[in-house]
């Protein structure tokens, strides 16, 4: 294999801390081991450029992994060996508990099946990881049994040894860093995790190092839901021995903070990251599991007894998205995978620190996962333990940026988080220039923003600020960021719309504001009324609906002498488009819609008709003006109809939010309809 100028570099710089990575793809297809085991054993035999050491370090690890790791079928010839020749050495995952009434500590083998084992307390003191979750080791094993203590395990563990590098210089990076280019270091650190730089775009490059900030920095806390097969969980998996996957989301507050009965942190306090797999299933089985949940991620710090424990672990959360992203902001918000107990707990979405939009990493293929050389993962993840111990990096940007009014604290801490992250993953010697210091700024406003968009969706006028942006200190200049998915379709769409059907927003039974289509068309009948689309809201959705049909028999003539209500059936169907429940505040947009219709004119377009009515006529006043105007212009809503007797609650209104609309006063039903309709 032919050295690129980039793998020359490498092992110029960092001889004996890099290896090929298509050795690894080749052994992991063979073992069920995690990466960081394959390449520890790869750093020991094959860290050189030399093809012919490669290939004889390559058999000696084919030949350990053959000996001595441990398959589970065939745990049995393994204990045998173990016995037959009294002592072994195998490779395999070990999970420590503490034995209260023998007042030993006791290992358990994952693929050996073997409970019970003693192990020497030492090893529990200086590994105690052993203890949470478990780690993989190097293990010489011995065979003793005494027939006088059948309750004690024969099998003996004499030495033990983690997967890991025991030490690192971390000032071997920092120098060396300075002879890469930015966009080299990128593509060494993607190398590094096994990936091919060369397939993705720059955009997905950013994002897949997003993934390693929770590993670089204390109490992250980072979502990212999209598609299947994108490789949402394989770092944390993988990649670390300092993190860990809780898979299927179940968990108890003894396991993920404290044990009250043994008095031991949880997984918060002996991991670096702490990562759930398929967040649709996070489960706890305490009822204050979320709430002490919450307060970890906002504080870093959680009060279990008389006690406030603090710890560093960054929180995770990924899972599948099973729509097209325009689907689901059409009729929901980006956090809808989330279990019903979080889906609209916006305190808890609040405190993510950075949304990473998975949808734009393309699905995993044979082609994205590199041959080149890259760190072992074992220096890597060491560099990334070394880095997470050094003081934020955020004040980068403070030299030539402030962040915009619209950021609150929380805003401000999660973008300086993500900001410290990607500078110590890109710039770890702290060499930053004004660009890059843009770009990283740039990059962390548009996954907090991604954040505030969803949380305003589910709360409404409490998190309208989402402009944000940031001010350039020698200009002035301030420059605002978007996000690109808001730019998609709208639920209201540009272009006329057919006499009779229309848009109105209004808030359901169930207490969610929505939009709503309603279409209606005119036959040749007898005045009947056929309305569908009510199943989802209440009786008093029905009543409403009736009434203003109603109305419109008793008063048609008023708008035209032209409608001949019995001549004709009316057939109308309201489409929930957000499927929050038909709202029953859509008297007057009904009303609208059936002389619409009867009339053959369109409602003009882009055009939200608000309020309702009572069955005299009586116009009703828009509750929570405010909030209906955001879901109004989110929905793409240009022009707004509303009742006169909302113009009290303007002032209510952010101007921001007030200057998008066109707005419209009508002070009767029939007034309503010729303002619709552009008849006025």
């Amino acid at each position: 294999m032919s050295l690129t100028d980039l793998d020359t570099k490498l092992h110029e710089h960092f001889s004996g801390r890099v290896v090929r990575k298509d050795l690894t793809k080749k052994l992991k297809e063979g073992a069920n081991v995690p990466v960081y085991v394959l390449e520890y054993l790869l750093g020991m035999y094959c860290a050189t450029d030399d093809e012919s050491a490669i290939e004889s370090g390559t058999s000696t690890v084919k030949n350990i992994l053959a000996d001595n790791f441990v398959r589970p079928d065939e745990a049995e010839k393994v204990k045998s060996k173990i016995r037959e020749l009294g002592q072994y050495t195998v490779i395999d995952k070990l999970t420590v508990k503490l034995n209260e009434r023998r007042d030993v500590y006791e290992a358990e083998f994952s693929n050996l099946g073997l409970r019970g084992v003693d192990v020497p307390v030492n090893y529990v003191r200086q590994y105690d990881k052993l203890l949470a979750g478990g780690i993989w080791c190097l293990v010489r094993m011995e065979y003793y049994y005494d027939e006088f203590e059948r309750n004690r395990s024969p099998f003996l563990l004499t030495n033990l040894n983690p997967i890991q590098l025991p030490t690192m210089d971390i000032d071997e990076i920092l120098d060396a860093r300075s002879s890469f280019g930015k966009e080299e270091w990128i593509d060494i650190l993607l190398r590094s995790i096994g990936l091919e730089p060369t397939r993705f775009e720059y955009n997905v490059k950013w994002h897949m190092l997003l993934r390693l900030v929770p590993l670089v920095e204390n109490n992250y806390n980072l979502c990212e839901l999209g598609p299947r097969n994108t490789g949402k969980s394989y770092v944390y998996k993988e990649i670390s021995p300092n993190s860990i996957l809780v898979s299927g989301g179940q968990t108890t507050v003894a396991n993920l903070f404290y044990n009250m009965s043994t008095r031991q942190v949880g997984l918060v306090g002996l991991w670096d990251c702490v990562a759930f797999d398929e967040v649709a299933g996070i489960q706890f089985k305490d009822k204050d599991g979320i709430q002490i949940m919450k307060d970890y991620m906002a504080s870093g710090s959680f009060a279990r007894g008389k006690e406030e424990k603090q710890a560093d672990a960054s929180m995770v959360f990924v899972g599948n998205i099973n729509q097209s992203v325009d689907a689901i902001l059409k009729t929901s918000h980006l956090f809808e995978p989330f279990p019903e107990a979080m889906a609209t707990d916006t305190a808890f979405f609040d405190r993510m620190h950075y949304y990473l939009p998975g949808w734009e990493i393309p699905k995993m293929r044979p082609e994205f996962f590199t041959d080149g050389y890259g760190f072992i993962v074992d220096y890597l993840a060491e560099f990334f333990r070394e880095v997470r111990k050094r003081p934020s990096y955020s004040d980068c940007i403070d030299r030539h940026f402030k962040l915009g009014r619209d950021l609150n604290q929380r805003d401000v801490i999660a973008v300086r988080k993500t900001v410290s992250g990607l500078a110590k993953l890109i710039y770890p010697d702290g060499v930053i220039t004004r660009e890059d210091g843009e770009e990283l700024l740039t990059y962390a406003l548009i996954g907090r923003r991604r954040v505030k968009e969803q949380l305003k969706k589910i709360g409404g006028m409490e998190f309208y600020d989402v402009r944000f942006s940031y001010i350039d200190r020698e200009t002035l200049d301030e420059h605002y960021v978007s996000v690109p998915e808001q730019g998609a379709g709208k639920l209201i769409p540009e272009g006329d719309l057919k006499p009779g059907h229309l848009f109105t927003v209004g808030r359901s039974e169930g207490g969610m504001f929505g939009v709503f289509r309603i279409e209606t068309e005119t036959i040749a009948g007898t005045g009947k009324f056929e309305p569908a689309g009510l199943s989802s809201g209440g009786r008093e959705v029905r009543e409403t609906v009736k009434l203003a049909y109603r109305y419109f028999e008793a008063n048609a003539k008023h708008i035209s002498g032209s409608i001949a209500v019995q001549n004709h059936d009316y057939l109308m169907h309201i489409v929930d488009l957000q499927g929050v429940g038909v709202a029953p505040e859509i008297g007057t947009a009904v009303f609208v819609a059936l002389c619409s219709a009867a009339l053959g004119r369109a409602v003009l377009p882009q055009t939200a008709i608000l309020g309702s009515m009572t069955m005299g006529g009586t116009l009703t006043k828009v509750s929570e003006l405010a909030n209906v105007m955001q879901v109004c212009h989110d929905a793409g809503a240009k022009r707004l109809l509303l009742p006169g007797s909302s113009a009290v609650d303007i002032p209510t209104v952010p101007p921001e939010l007030f200057s998008r609309f066109q707005l419209m006063f009508y002070e009767g039903p029939e007034d309503a309809v010729m303002k619709a309709v552009g008849a006025e």
